[in-house]
């Protein structure tokens, strides 16, 4: 290492240390230790451009261990990206670009959200899984238009979590050769040693994953970091991982090595300390001297070439591959194909069939016309009919196809496709049972944050399921769902419903979408009756009272929409007058005007009735004070799902009973 190096280093060391002892609040200890490879990587190695973070064919960098966050931004305002020295000075404030963990869309450069452990782990694995996809679509042997790497630095918490366990385990399977995480090997956790309650060898448990394992004995060795990249780089058959042994708060006198610097500023007089023993003055804070400024820099200047040449080389594929450029612009363009939507099923009125299987109906129409499509289930392809027939299995050495194999990775499988979706140009899905979204809750949530958009399918939505029971039936997770802000619920009463809400689910770019499927067969309903548009605007009547005099609104989402119909009927029978009300999507219902809601939900109708086989939580919103929630509140029970319903009083029969107690009929 030079001493100009060192200085770089202890460049970025310093400003993270500042920034968060400005904060009162951070973690120091991972840049401290973590910075030589980071410095390494990113002035030897990444490929990327200051100045268009979004150039499709960047290389990718996670920063797995969020809580190092100061770390990446110090690199991002060296190498020349809009983040200024202000904005460090801002750390975790108010209205700042740099938060306290890593947000996508809050700092230029930021790839995804990151902090959770694990989940950036995950998340690398999607953008490498796109990175192969599109590489086996589009390159020639001219013209290698796709041609990146997706980095990450990753910690011990990382590696302790399950998600991170599950997506190595898929990227090794897969054989994921230009995936390269830098391991920060420090044996320090928040709370202490990492010995406290991890013990296995990493490296063994990664070479039975099918990953090529480095190891760099002294993380201020530069040459042997950079030996450990170029050999990560040589293996195109395995993703690496470089273990570097590191020490946690490295340059802390009386910090270092321990645990009292991972979740903490140093404090004031420890900061001198550290500065004094690296050789740092200790004023001005934030110091950045001109010349390392302008060696960081050369990034602009190395990424606009890099960008240039890439441009040069994509303008002679595009000539080249016609059609194949037309399908690249389509891809990577802000908005749908012209007829992307021309073959939409419509579902015949008077059939029955089951939501998933509309679902796969509608999911095979899309494809031809959306080549960015792709995606795939936990295991349950043949449950929740999401299999693309057009294309094959996306596999090692064959990354062409479109269906992806998760296995029974569910929360992994979250994460995954929140990286494609990060990456660019295509528009992936995901596919488990509705119970089993808990384990992908985390990454769902991270998914929302960032403002990825990929659709999440979820089966078997109720106790309509059956006979497998209450292990197997959801009750809580579609509100639970409801509760996660950005994320768009659309649980649809039937085949045609199910069309539309695949329209809408499409047709949003900016957050994920939760589809909400029967496993049972639901009688399908008439598109002439605004099924389409009622869709779009979250809840619409499906079905106005008899003579248009409304004494009760009943409000259902879902297979007991079905339940409401007939209720209706047998309210009419007796002189009361109920609007049916289809309420797919309440988020999409919130956004409408209040003279549209109001339009769906008189004011003045006040006897409502809701119906959901689920947890009747939350329903206050929309029945009110002297409203009725039909639902379950219970776990679920093994039997047919017709003997369920019945014995939990989803029944025409109980809701109409409920209904006329609410206008006085009783």
């Amino acid at each position: 290492m030079t001493d100009f190096d060192q200085k770089a280093i202890n460049t970025i060391r310093m400003l993270a240390v500042d920034a968060i002892q400005k904060a009162n609040s951070g973690h120091p200890g991972l840049p401290l230790g973590a910075a030589p490879m980071a410095y390494v990587l990113w002035t030897r190695f990444l490929r990327h451009n200051p100045r268009d973070p979004k150039w499709a064919d960047r290389d990718r960098f996670v920063l797995s261990a969020g809580h190092g966050s100061m770390l990446l931004y110090a690199l991002l305002y060296l190498t020349g990206y809009d983040v200024t020295l202000d904005d460090l000075k801002d750390f975790r404030q108010w209205g700042s670009i740099t938060p306290g963990h890593p947000e996508a869309g809050t700092t230029p450069g930021v790839e995804t959200t990151t902090g959770p452990l694990g989940q950036g782990f995950a998340t690398g694995v999607g953008m490498a899984i796109a990175e192969r996809h599109l590489a086996a679509r589009f390159n020639t042997p001219d013209h290698p238009i796709v041609d990146h790497y997706t980095y990450a630095i990753v910690s011990d918490g990382d590696l302790m979590e399950g998600v991170a366990a599950e997506a190595a385990s898929l990227a090794g399977h897969l054989r994921l050769g230009r995936l390269i995480y830098l391991y920060d090997d420090n044996s320090i956790s928040l709370d202490g040693p990492t010995a406290l309650s991890f013990s296995e060898d990493v490296g063994q448990r990664f070479e039975a994953y099918g990953w090529q394992v480095l190891r760099v004995a002294d993380g201020g060795d530069l040459d042997a970091i950079e030996a450990a990249l170029h050999a990560a780089r040589a293996d195109a058959e395995r993703p690496s991982l470089i273990m570097v042994r590191t020490v946690i708060g490295y340059g802390s006198p009386n910090k270092a090595g321990t645990s009292d610097v991972h979740g903490s500023p140093l404090g004031a007089d420890e900061v001198a300390l550290t500065k004094q023993n690296l050789g740092w003055p200790t004023e001005p804070p934030f110091l950045v001297p001109d010349d390392v400024l302008a060696h960081f820099r050369q990034a602009v200047e190395r990424g606009a070439a890099a960008q240039a040449s890439w441009q040069q080389t994509f303008a002679a594929w595009q000539s080249a591959q016609s059609d194949k450029a037309a399908e690249w612009a389509a891809m990577f363009a802000d908005t749908l194909p012209d007829g992307w939507d021309a073959d939409l099923p419509a579902f015949p009125v008077g059939t029955s069939v089951a939501t998933r299987v509309a679902s796969g109906k509608v999911l095979n129409a899309l494809a031809p016309h959306l080549p960015g499509l792709i995606g795939g289930a936990a295991d349950l392809d043949s449950s929740t009919r999401t299999y693309l027939s057009l294309s094959e299995d996306f596999r090692a050495g064959h990354y062409e196809g479109r269906n992806l194999r998760f296995g029974v990775r569910e929360h992994a499988m979250g994460a995954i496709v929140s990286g494609i979706a990060a990456h660019g140009g295509l528009i992936p899905y995901s596919a488990t049972f509705l119970v089993f979204s808990d384990y992908m809750r985390p990454a769902m949530r991270v998914a929302a944050l960032s403002h990825f958009a990929p659709v999440f399918v979820f089966t078997h939505d109720s106790i309509g399921l059956g006979e497998d029971g209450p292990t197997h039936q959801p009750i809580e997770q579609v509100m639970s769902l409801r509760l996660i802000p950005h994320i768009e619920v659309i649980r649809p009463a039937d085949a045609n419903e199910t069309a539309a809400a695949w329209r809408c689910a499409i047709e949003n770019r900016d957050h994920p979408t939760v589809l909400a499927l029967t496993r049972q067969n639901v009688p399908v309903l008439d598109p002439a009756l605004g099924i389409a548009e009622g869709v779009a605007r979250g809840a619409y009547v499906l079905a106005d009272a008899p003579g248009g005099a409304v004494d009760v609104l009943l409000i259902a989402t879902g297979s007991e929409v079905h339940l409401a119909l007939a209720a209706q009927k047998l309210l009419a029978a007796e002189g009361i007058g109920a609007r049916v009300v289809s309420m797919p999507s309440w988020e999409r219902f919130e956004r409408q005007p209040p003279a549209y809601r109001d339009s769906v939900l008189p004011p003045t109708a006040t006897a409502r009735v809701s119906v959901e086989a689920g947890v009747t939580t939350g329903w206050q919103k929309w029945v009110g004070a002297e409203g009725v929630a039909i639902g379950v509140d219970r776990f679920g029970a093994s039997a047919p799902y017709q003997v369920i319903y019945e014995q939990f009083g989803l029944t025409a029969a109980h809701i109409a009973e409920r209904a006329r107690a609410l206008v006085g009929r009783v």
